[in-house]
């Protein structure tokens, strides 16, 4: 009896993110067999829960709209990914550290003394190393601003501050990305029928919201490797002891998805680009340029061109060693 119940609970979970899964599906993740899928799905319905059979092409089960799930319904993973999510969260979005921990303590007071003993087994403390380049945390209104308007698909106006100067924009908001600890919108600007990827914290929406659109095809089919392959998406350079750029023998788009966070890239030619980054040493900024194997020209300032040279004296006498 403990054994069905508690797969049935996990069932449930299953059932919670809205999928609509087949027996054979749901057996697979549940490790039983379709019977007993079955047998614990007419458990569900002897409870209450609405178990619905969709039928055709795509079918499966999946739980009816106006099923109420329980407050918690953790298996032991999903447990620990709610306290990981939940304790690293404030490194992205500030104002909600104390929500966050607040909101920890409720969910692991909620849950079974199982799935409790796995969340409380992780403590999480964020730490920034060198080889990491992230942004400081954003509001977390902004995003709730946007996210809201993206949700029921209401064009946005702000005043945003990326590349460029100052404007005041109209744009139709479809996603939200986060990428390189960095948060961005994926929207469509009427006004000059271009798509746009733009940092979160250099927008500044306006009230009230505007009115509803239509959602677009978006490029690539998908906002990440749009995000990813954008130049000018609003980033700016971080601050570093050392800060400096090259022209890299590569398309703009190319640079842009494996520039490390906190660079710009600029469009020279279709072939080329500019890529201004920072580091902790000038030769921690001449290796980061190394690393996209390319032509470097246009090399500034003096000092990195000076690190450049010191490794490749070091290089070769490492290579006449070896000989």
């Amino acid at each position: 009896m403990a054994a069905t119940s508690a797969r049935a609970l996990k069932l449930l979970s299953i059932f919670g993110v809205g999928a609509t899964l087949t027996a054979e599906e749901l057996a697979t993740r549940l490790g039983a067999s379709v019977r007993t899928v079955r047998r614990d799905i007419d458990t569900l319905r002897e409870l209450g829960y609405d178990i619905e059979a969709v039928r055709g092409a795509g079918g499966g089960y999946r739980l009816g709209s106006a099923t109420r799930l329980p407050p918690v319904v953790f298996d032991e993973d999903q447990a620990v990914a709610a306290a990981v999510a939940l304790q690293t969260a404030p490194a992205i979005l500030s104002g909600i550290r104390e929500n966050s921990a607040r909101a920890l303590a409720t969910l692991q007071q909620a849950m079974p003394a199982r799935s409790r003993v796995h969340a409380e087994a992780f403590t999480v403390s964020a730490a920034r190393n060198y080889w990491e380049f992230p942004a400081a945390p954003i509001d977390a209104e902004i995003v709730h601003l946007i996210g809201e308007a993206i949700n029921r698909q209401h064009t946005v106006r702000v005043d945003y501050t990326g590349q460029g100067e100052p404007a005041t924009l109209t744009l139709e908001p479809h996603d939200l990305v986060v990428w390189a600890a960095r948060w961005y919108l994926v929207a469509f600007e009427p006004a000059a029928d271009r798509w746009r990827a733009m940092r979160i914290d250099r927008l500044q929406p306006r009230m009230p919201a505007g009115r509803a659109f239509d959602r677009r095809e978006l490029p690539h089919g998908d906002p990440v490797a749009f995000v990813m392959s954008t130049h000018d998406r609003g980033d700016t350079p971080a601050e570093w002891p050392c800060r400096g750029s090259a022209v890299i023998a590569l398309p703009a788009p190319v640079v842009a998805r494996f520039a490390p966070g906190g660079s710009t890239v600029e469009h020279e030619t279709d072939s080329s680009c500019r890529l201004t980054l920072g580091a902790w040493s000038w030769a921690g900024l001449a290796g980061l340029l190394l690393t996209f194997d390319a032509d470097l020209t246009g090399i500034e300032p003096a000092e990195l061109r000076q690190a450049l040279r010191s490794l490749r004296i070091r290089i070769d006498r490492g290579l006449g060693d070896a000989r």
